[in-house]
């Protein structure tokens, strides 16, 4: 051992990187792709602050959803209903403002969450049918819920409070979407990795056999990491709500595969047993900063798909060798 730490203290800067570049590579990812838009686009703005700030605005609900979903992945489990909750609880928050002011709109946005994650669940461990039929089956129900009861109609949010705090507001210079995205991953993060129930997560997704025996109830976990997936996705879709002051379906639509596909771009397996939620919002950064980069170089709507897919399917696939190696 005295050996490996004097091998390890004698180590060059290019040695240390040739060691350790594959379990870093999303940061090493982030800093390519961010200065290779710095540099190309130096003339269009990229750099501002405002188009910063505006990144983080873009990213801050997708940010937020992966949080959670990084608990799910890391459980062995996944949730594609994220999305349609969002745009549902919206709707749900921008509704109950109306009628009863913003505590009774913040309390119909979380109980949409609680509701929505109780439902997947129970269907998930006493049911027992996959997370993913179970929250595919639940996607269609939510956005329905959300198109039924608003008419298909845009809620507007007339309360100049809600949003304020729920994401269209600044303290200082720093929006508040920024600050609600490293609240929920700071505490996402001390939950993965500091308490008993993080380390009880990533048992049960490393080895659901082995942690039943261990002692661990396999269930209960599950279905917690669900409940949390779905309240979290409900605090993103009262986050859309303050931002854009209104609910609409439509919020959230197509942002399971973002959220997914940040995780996974963080190092989270896709399989279970692996999670980090530094990761995952750097991930997130990541296909913000992809997406503004591609809309300053002026591309068309068809050639943004192809080049952030082509980009990220890159960056999975480094990201995800990077996992095998080191797990």
């Amino acid at each position: 051992m005295t050996d490996t730490l004097a091998a390890t203290r004698s180590e060059t800067p290019l040695g240390y990187f040739k060691r350790t570049w594959r379990q870093n590579i999303i940061y090493i990812g982030f800093i390519v792709v961010f200065l290779f838009f710095a540099l190309t686009l130096h003339d269009k703005g990229f750099l501002t602050p405002n188009n910063i700030l505006n990144i983080a605005r873009q990213t801050a609900m997708i940010a937020v959803m992966a949080v959670a979903m990084t608990l799910v992945l890391s459980s062995g489990e996944i949730d594609l209903s994220v999305g349609a909750v969002a745009g549902l609880a919206s709707v749900t928050t921008a509704m109950a403002i109306a009628w009863g002011g913003v505590p009774a709109g913040i309390a119909a946005g979380i109980m949409t969450g609680v509701t929505v994650g109780l439902i997947n669940g129970f269907l998930s461990t006493r049911l027992m049918i996959p997370t993913f039929l179970t929250t595919l089956a639940m996607m269609g129900i939510a956005k329905g819920t959300a198109m039924w009861i608003s008419g298909t109609a845009a809620i507007p949010v007339l309360d100049r409070t809600y949003p304020a705090i729920f994401g269209g507001g600044n303290i200082g210079p720093i929006p508040t979407l920024l600050l609600w995205m490293l609240a929920v991953g700071v505490i996402g993060h001390v939950v993965l990795r500091r308490t008993k129930f993080g380390r009880q997560v990533l048992a049960v997704g490393g080895n659901v056999v082995a942690a039943r025996y261990s002692g661990i109830n396999t269930g209960r976990i599950k279905l917690w990491v669900i409940v949390i997936s779905a309240v979290t996705a409900a605090l993103a879709g009262m986050l859309y709500a303050g931002r854009l002051q209104t609910g609409r379906f439509q919020l959230g639509e197509g942002d399971e595969l973002s959220v997914i596909a940040a995780v996974v771009l963080g190092g989270t397996s896709l399989f279970g047993g692996k999670g980090t939620v530094v990761g995952s919002i750097i991930g997130a950064l990541m296909i913000g900063v992809i997406n503004n980069g591609l809309i300053l170089m002026g591309l068309e709507y068809s050639q943004q798909l192809i080049a952030r897919g082509g980009i990220i399917i890159l960056a999975v696939a480094l990201s995800q060798a990077g996992t095998r190696t080191n797990g």
